[in-house]
């Protein structure tokens, strides 16, 4: 016999928040900032190099600086991906770009669920909010 638990949306909003917590290493790869351009009807994802110091931090590769999780510091990135659909964006960065601008399976795991997260926000007209 097979039990089933039904949980609320409340529930599962909360047990997200608490996995968005835990620690991550950094992929040396790079990183991304994800965002929606309506006017054009795309989801775009800059990618950023990354540099990481001893304490796992990213680093401004010029500076050597930490940089804020919270914006502030002017990059350039390495390349912009754009895409109609989480599924377009995703086979740019992980079957079209060369070299592959990630290689963390958790770090293509996250893109993954953003870029469907962004897709939903893109569709419905909410806002989008990157994890």
């Amino acid at each position: 016999m097979m039990i089933s638990k039904t949980y609320s949306r409340d529930d599962l909003a909360a047990f997200d928040d608490e996995l968005s917590k835990r620690f991550i290493n950094l992929d040396p790869a790079g990183y991304f900032l994800i965002y929606l351009d309506r006017e054009a009807g795309l989801i775009c994802a800059e990618h950023y190099s990354n540099d990481i110091n001893d304490q796992g931090l990213a680093v401004d590769p010029d500076t050597g600086e930490p940089i804020p999780c919270q914006g502030g510091a002017q990059r350039r990135p390495t390349a912009i991906y754009r895409g109609r659909t989480a599924k377009e964006l995703g086979m740019k960065i992980t079957e079209q770009a060369d070299p592959a601008p990630l290689t963390y399976l958790d770090h293509a795991l996250y893109l993954g669920r953003e870029f469907v997260k962004a897709e939903a926000a893109l569709l419905s007209g909410t806002e989008y909010i990157q994890d």
